[in-house]
């Protein structure tokens, strides 16, 4: 019988068991040979060179120098006999001559339903001062790809809380979303209401690349104990190796993967993607790629739709993950080389305008610029009908602000602008929401009828 077809015919339970006892037996065929040592030769940047060691892509070597000191680091490329690594810790005491020896040949990683209502790093260590997770099934960090075909449909709808999402950008469970804008737009704000309010088996949050305050933060205003119970937090900071930072994001993935294969609705957040991009720059750079639009190599450009693609509906229907990616504009620059990767692969992303922050208008959610692609396969044709007119309405006031404001307008002149600029201050407390409340989608629908039969 062939492996995949073992597989298949295996329980849920079972294949992961299967799939572990494999990983074991193809790690023991393979373990790391402890008495062939390489040698350092070179720093450049963040590079370090090494001679006289095989080990492939992805495997964790340690760099043990002159004085005992001990670096762990990940090999990200090669060129004939030389290997390039990058650490995940700053490299010091290491020097030329220091020996490096492999750990592993394989990114891997031990899940298992302990990590709920823990906080850990990119290497699966805890950072909530409690022993480690008791994980026993193993499966690799680039999770197993689902043949398109077996994918199921988004078919139900995904309530988030936020009147504006819920009643002019539905989202179904499944669906990959962008929150997009620069900074202090309020993205995290609007992230941490959507952790709060979306119904969701398991929660999954990625924090990459961010401040690290910010980790304290979010569980203690977006979680509490409750939400951090049912959630799983993987964090690496602004401040680690980009190594690190890039394992976190792939662990933050194969997490909601683990559980999504067990037949739970997951919402994954991923805070930020840009700066999984910056991560995947760097270490492209370091290993000689070619810098292209902004600075960015191409496996930026892999990487960013291969990540977001192991999101969505599960094999058949089983499980979803929903997923939902903070993108950072630079310079509030919509066409931002990582926005438009993120767009064209996305299935709707959410635009935040920083007039309307400035204005003090939050969620500060554009209409002009958000879409969800998946909307007209969850509602009603009348339903998709007024959200159709209501966004008219808003984007022809926003057209000819300048005219009404300065008095050049006629009334008259235009039925749907005299209509749009009657309702403006129904439609503006309507997309606007405290932080700390919550409408349901039902109630959302109620109140857009009724607005727009005014």
């Amino acid at each position: 019988m062939a492996l995949s077809d073992q597989t298949t015919s295996l329980g849920l339970g079972d294949s992961i068991s299967f799939e572990s006892e494999v990983n074991q037996l193809v790690g023991s065929l393979h373990a790391p040979d402890p008495q062939r040592n390489g040698t350092l030769v070179r720093l450049v940047g963040m590079r370090l060179e090494t001679r006289g060691l095989m080990a492939p892509l992805g495997a964790c070597c340690e760099i043990v120098g002159q004085l005992g000191h001990r670096v762990e680091a990940e090999v990200v490329g090669f060129n004939d006999e030389t290997l390039f690594l990058l650490p995940f810790t700053e490299p010091q005491g290491i020097g030329p001559g220091a020996r490096v020896r492999v750990l592993s040949h394989t990114s891997q990683v031990a899940l298992g339903p302990d990590l709920l209502g823990r906080i850990i790093d990119g290497r699966g260590q805890p950072l909530d001062g409690k022993p480690a997770p008791d994980c026993r099934d193993v499966l690799s960090l680039q999770g197993r790809p689902i043949n398109p075909m077996e994918r199921g449909p988004i078919k139900e709808i995904l309530d988030v809380g936020v009147k504006a999402i819920n009643g002019m950008l539905t989202i179904g469970r499944g669906q990959r979303l962008g929150l997009i804008a620069g900074s202090g737009v309020g993205k995290s704000v609007l992230l941490g209401m959507m952790t709060r309010f979306t119904e969701a088996d398991v929660v999954v949050i990625g924090l990459i690349g961010e401040r690290g305050r910010e980790v304290q933060a979010f569980i203690e205003e977006s979680l509490g104990p409750v939400g951090l119970a049912k959630s799983v937090l993987v964090a690496a900071p602004a401040n680690e190796s980009p190594v690190l930072r890039l394992k976190a994001t792939h662990m933050t993935h194969v997490i909601a993967e683990y559980f999504r294969d067990q037949g739970k609705n997951v919402l994954m957040l991923v805070d930020s993607l840009t700066r999984v991009a910056h991560a995947q720059r760097e270490i492209g750079l370091a290993v000689g790629e070619p810098p292209t639009a902004k600075g960015y190599p191409p496996s930026v450009f892999a990487l960013l739709p291969n990540l977001i693609e192991r999101a969505g509906v599960g094999r058949h229907g089983v499980g979803s993950i929903t997923a939902i990616y903070t993108v950072l504009a630079e310079g509030d620059d919509a066409n931002d080389p990582i926005v438009d990767i993120a767009r064209a692969s996305l299935d709707g992303q959410v635009m935040l305008s920083r007039k309307l922050a400035d204005a003090a208008h939050y969620p500060a959610i554009d209409l002009n610029g958000s879409v969800s692609r998946v909307m007209q396969n969850l509602i009603s044709p009348e339903d998709q009908k007024i959200a159709n007119r209501f966004r008219r309405l808003w984007s022809l006031y926003q057209q000819n602000q300048d005219l009404i404001q300065v008095g050049a307008y006629e009334a008259g002149s235009n039925p749907d602008l005299d209509q749009a600029i009657r309702l403006r201050s129904s439609m503006e407390h309507f997309l606007q929401q405290d932080m700390h409340s919550s409408q349901d989608s039902e109630s959302t629908r109620r109140e857009v009828q009724a607005l727009m039969q005014v």
